[in-house]
Order: C-alpha cells, then sequence, then structure tokens
C-alpha cells in the first residue's frame, strides 16, 4: 500500500479480495439461509439497516425481488427502539445489516422481529458484536477493519453477501456465476480514468445520482459518499422518478451522475438520459456499455444487476479524488465518526 493514499483509497483497493474471501467462506452460511427459505416458505423479508448499509439493504430488495419474486419491505428501527410497537412477522425472514453490530437501534429492531416471529439474520462485520450475538444466523461480512469514516469495502462486502443469499435462495446459476466474476471485474477498474468526472464533480455545487433496480441503491450509496466526504451536496434518484419533479432543478450545466448497467433497464435509462442532456444536464454515465456524456466504461462480471456494484467502486475513487482537491481528508469528514450509535 501506498502510505500516501487515503484510508478510504486503501480499503476500497482491497474489495476484490474481500468480496473472494467472503463468496468462498460463507458458503456453509448460503447453504443454511436457503434451506430455512426452502422448509419455512416465508411470504415476506424484512430489513433494517442505517446509511450505508440501508443502501445495501436496498440493493438486496431489488435484487431479491427480481430473482426470486417475494417482497422486502425495510422497518425503520425506530419503530421499536423509539415507538416500542410490537411487530407480526411470524414465519418471516428478517435481515439486519450492520458494520459494527453495535448501534441499539437495530438491535431493538433485531429482538422485537425475533419477538414478533421472524428468523433473524445478521449481516455484520463484526461477528461477535451485540447484533451478532443475538440474532439466529450470523452472516460475516470478513471486511476486517475499516478505519475510514466512508464506508467502502464493507459497504461492497455487504452487498455481495446479500447478492449471495439470493443467489441460493433463487438458484439463480446466472447470478451465481456473475458473483464467481466480481473480485475480478473489481480489480480491472483499476487505472479507470475518472479525469473528465473530476473534473465536473469539483465544478459542481449539487448534483443528482441516479439508476433503477438495484443500481438506484448504488445511487443512493454515491450521493451519500459525496456528501460526507466533498461536502458537496447530492441527491440521489430512481432515473423514473427524475424525470417528475426533481426535473425542475436540471438547468444547463447541471450535473447528473447516472448508474446505467446493461439490464433491461438500459434502454429507458439511455432514452432519460438524452432527454436530460437535452435540458443542458451534464451526465456522467457509468456503464458496460456506451453513452453520451461523460462515460466511465467499467468491466462486467456478465450481469447487470450485478454490475453497478463494480462501478461504485470506480464512484469511490473519484469522489476520493475530489474531496482531496477540494482540500478536505476524505478519512476524517467534518461532523461524523465512524461507529454511530442511534437510538
Amino acid at each position: 500500500m501506498n502510505d500516501n493514499q487515503s484510508l478510504m483509497l486503501q480499503e476500497a483497493g482491497q474489495s476484490p479480495e474481500v468480496v473472494a474471501t467472503l463468496l468462498e467462506k460463507e458458503k456453509p452460511v448460503f447453504a443454511e439461509i436457503a434451506r430455512l427459505f426452502s422448509s419455512a416458505r416465508p411470504s415476506v423479508v424484512t430489513t433494517a439497516a442505517r446509511g450505508s448499509s440501508d443502501h445495501a439493504a436496498t440493493f438486496f430488495k431489488y435484487l431479491f425481488e427480481i430473482t426470486c419474486g417475494l417482497p422486502v419491505a425495510s422497518v425503520g428501527p425506530s419503530i421499536a427502539s423509539v415507538y416500542g410497537a410490537a411487530l407480526h412477522l411470524k414465519g418471516g425472514v428478517h435481515f439486519t445489516v450492520s458494520q459494527s453490530g453495535a448501534s441499539p437501534d437495530i438491535v431493538a429492531l433485531q429482538d422485537a422481529a425475533k419477538k414478533g416471529g421472524a428468523t433473524t439474520i445478521a449481516v455484520v462485520n463484526v461477528t461477535d458484536s451485540p447484533l451478532a450475538k443475538q440474532a439466529d444466523i450470523v452472516l460475516g461480512l470478513n471486511a476486517g477493519a475499516e478505519k475510514s469514516v466512508a464506508a467502502t469495502k464493507s459497504f461492497i462486502a455487504s452487498v455481495a453477501a446479500l447478492s449471495g443469499v439470493t443467489a441460493a435462495i433463487g438458484g439463480a446459476s446466472d447470478l451465481q456465476a456473475a458473483l464467481g466474476k466480481l473480485p475480478e471485474a473489481l480489480s480491472a477498474t483499476a487505472g479507470i480514468d475518472t479525469a473528465a468526472a473530476e473534473e465536473v464533480l469539483f465544478n459542481a455545487t449539487s448534483l443528482y445520482t441516479a439508476g433503477r433496480g438495484p443500481a438506484f441503491a448504488i445511487a443512493l450509496e454515491a450521493a451519500l459518499k459525496t456528501k460526507e466526504t466533498s461536502g458537496l451536496h447530492a441527491e440521489a434518484f430512481s432515473l423514473a422518478e427524475l424525470m417528475h419533479g426533481p426535473m425542475r432543478l436540471v438547468q444547463p450545466g447541471f450535473p447528473i451522475v447516472a448508474f446505467a448497467p446493461d439490464d433491461a433497464a438500459f434502454a429507458n435509462n439511455v432514452q432519460a438520459l438524452e432527454r436530460l442532456q437535452k435540458l443542458g444536464a451534464t451526465t456522467v454515465g457509468f456503464s458496460t456499455q456506451p453513452l453520451s456524456g461523460v462515460h466511465l466504461r467499467v468491466p462486467t462480471t456478465g450481469n447487470g444487476l450485478v454490475d453497478p456494484l463494480v462501478s461504485l467502486l470506480v464512484y469511490y475513487r473519484l469522489i476520493e479524488s475530489v474531496t482531496r482537491r477540494k482540500g478536505f481528508d476524505p478519512d476524517k469528514p467534518a461532523n461524523l465518526l465512524k461507529v454511530t450509535e442511534t437510538v
């Protein structure tokens, strides 16, 4: 590692190895969860998470609903921790996604889910945490220590772990094959030229990030990292939603960062971006396929539902560079701590 690199950049670069390790090491847990779904046949799946982990849960929601056809609902942790409501989840399965597994609100929500009849699964990096100790099943992220406040490798690991769950439950050979190629695709992002995109973001005062399906979850994560590291205001939208009220703010030069993988939404996404460009928007597109505007062509896993995660590693490097250029330390964002414990 280069000692002059930020911890954020170093840790993001560890993602290929982390993903390869967790996909191999957690195979027995994937199989256990698949057996649970086969025997229990839950009619609903619930999730709880905060921050980046909640974006990982959103990725899971889209991927799981597309692959397995079961609804996935996010439950706000405050339902249990603040409002003290009882949950009725008999026969359900509840996933909690967390890096630290320490925040009291998500621990309380997991407890409420278990009391309400759900089987609880903790997707967590710290496997001896309060969350993990109280869960029925623990799926470890195997990301190792993450010192930068901005979560990178732990987020990518969370998405990879939940994608592994989805592939196992859905018996999806194409998804499984894509996950097998994910570490290589992540490694292949090294050296991608982001200079043109960096200019757009460095000169921006506000921007949108956008995508559809699992890519919308990546847009959410990109917007959070943009705010958290560079202090630049960013909002995330589904590209479909962006074509409604939010389009009012699109003026000449307004930046829109779009994650447009080669999936069923690609053609619609291209049409939306072309319309936004006609309004004067400056678009920065991440895709395995050609796009007009500033285009960052990313490696593919062979599956458009997984490829947005590859694009995100490129974006992490991009926003880290923008942050340093602005004179900020990406490892120590103002007002933030690594572990935030909320009630």
